[in-house]
């Protein structure tokens, strides 16, 4: 691989086999694969975040797995910083960087630019943190609709990690989050340094392999991992507390829903976020070339890896 290429990117919605492909490419081309996914990153959800298993793990190195308590919120900010120095320590070892992941907010932060956004103070956090614990996520896109509609009229109102994020920067700053979001500062990794693939899959054969993974997740003892999850205390309002599957299969435990409603609840879920993912990769990330299939894009990457090797 040339110099000026820094890395492979490969993004797609969840359960397009990324991970497969990125483990494909490593082992061809002696590569270390570099989680891109924001849920991957946290200790206590191995299963419900299908993180890679110990034989993929042995197969090829896997960086940025697991290594977050799930009582830490982790940052767009962190992972580029994060990313970054794997893609560094990854090229000291002779290894082609992978980056793999479904968060389309992680690739378009690392290629485009992140946000200057000034430090909020803690007790500002606190204080926001305690009240969307306190009403609920709901009653907080109000408040957020009231002091700030253009960035509220941007949020889902079922979104307490980036509502609570809004309340935060216009109460430290004064200032909207989205005249921010409007300003980027130079990108860490520019597409340009970079081989990427977007997955993009056909739509009834994504919907399948989601159904019978989460069917896989429940059998290899998901109901097991939120259990532990649970007894760790955490505030509802954490990412880690809100990774699919985890609020349905908790009402198992509650003995409030039998378990096959609970796998057709996250299904549904599942489905409606790989919607948005596939979204955000056609509007945010619109000059990466696509695949329709694993198969279709390790051809193509391979073919880009031989050609920059030979050069």
């Amino acid at each position: 691989m040339k110099r000026e290429t820094r890395a492979v990117l490969i993004a797609g919605p969840t359960a397009s086999g990324k991970s497969g492909l990125a483990l494909a490419l490593a082992r061809r081309f002696g590569g270390a694969v570099i989680n891109a996914d924001s849920m991957q990153v946290y200790d206590a959800l191995a299963i419900l975040t299908a993180r890679p298993s110990t034989a993929d793990t042995a197969a090829a190195p896997h960086w940025l797995y697991g290594h977050v308590p799930a009582r830490e919120a982790y940052s767009v900010g962190r992972f580029v910083t994060e990313a970054m120095a794997a893609i560094a320590a990854a090229q000291t070892d002779g290894l082609i960087p992978i980056l793999v992941g479904g968060t389309g907010l992680y690739f378009k932060a690392l290629t485009q630019g992140l946000a200057d956004i000034p430090a909020v103070p803690d007790e500002v956090r606190a204080y926001w943190r305690a009240r969307a614990d306190a009403i609920g996520v709901a009653a907080l896109h109000a408040e957020l609709a009231l002091r700030d509609p253009d960035m509220a009229a941007r949020l889902r109102p079922t979104d307490p990690q980036r509502v609570t994020r809004a309340l935060e920067v216009i109460d430290a700053t004064g200032r909207s989050l989205s005249t921010f979001q409007a300003a980027h500062g130079p990108a860490a990794l520019p597409l340009d340094d970079t081989i990427p693939i977007a997955l993009m899959p056909e739509r009834d054969r994504l919907h399948a392999a989601i159904d019978g993974r989460f069917e896989a997740m429940v059998e290899a003892g998901a109901l097991d991992e939120v259990a532990r999850v649970r007894a760790l205390g955490l505030s509802t309002s954490l990412p880690a507390m809100r990774a699919i599957g985890v609020s349905s299969l908790s009402r198992v435990l509650d003995g409030t829903l039998s378990r096959a409603e609970a796998i057709k609840e996250a299904q549904t879920e599942t489905r409606r976020y790989a919607k948005r993912q596939m979204t955000f990769l056609r509007t945010q990330l619109s000059a990466w070339p696509t695949a329709p299939d694993p198969v279709a894009a390790l051809e193509a990457l391979s073919r880009r890896l031989d050609h920059s090797s030979s050069r």
